[in-house]
């Protein structure tokens, strides 16, 4: 498995813990995310990958919906990305972005991989669940948002920079940056 696709399928099995330690009742949850329950929460990651696949010509196909069983939506989700993932062929497919010609790949483990990332965070803080994130992730995270420049602050993206307090650890920081107040 090349470096992209085990970061993916790390980052979308810690993704997946959280999805299956929700408890029941916890599904409605309002979430970080503004007007998101915890299951919207798991709707949007699982329709973004439909949209990223969508990028470069293939499609998810017939999954479950997150609203029916958010569980069952995201292993569906994920193994289809993953197997493209793990195809070097179908990795390699380019594509024009936002943000210029890129690959399949590239795509997925950029913008994918922090979404992942920040998204894990947003569904435990919605439903009571560890919010530790890796300081790996954390960092690789950080770096992710120097790319995404500006577009960070697209509508629908992140909110409004935070300010953490002065002793805020390296996590705590990554989400002010990212509108989140974790404190």
């Amino acid at each position: 498995m090349n470096e992209i696709a085990a970061r993916y399928a790390r980052l979308s099995d810690a993704f997946a813990d959280v999805v299956a330690r929700v408890p029941e009742e916890r599904w409605g949850s309002p979430s970080p995310c503004e007007g998101w329950s915890a299951r919207d929460v798991v709707g949007h990651v699982v329709d973004t990958q439909g949209m990223f696949l969508g990028l470069v010509g293939r499609e998810l196909g017939d999954i479950p919906e997150a609203a029916d069983d958010p569980a069952a939506a995201w292993d569906a989700a994920r193994a289809v990305v993953l197997a493209d993932l793990t195809d070097p062929e179908r990795a390699r497919t380019g594509f024009d972005g936002h943000f210029g010609r890129t690959t399949f790949a590239e795509a997925v483990d950029r913008f994918l991989g922090f979404d992942l990332i920040v998204h894990r965070w947003d569904l435990a803080r919605a439903t009571g669940l560890d919010e530790r994130i890796d300081p790996d992730d954390v960092r690789w995270a950080r770096a992710a948002t120097e790319f995404f420049g500006d577009s960070l602050r697209s509508e629908g993206v992140c909110g409004t920079e935070l300010t953490p307090p002065a002793d805020a650890d390296e996590q705590t920081r990554l989400l002010a940056h990212l509108g989140r107040r974790a404190w």
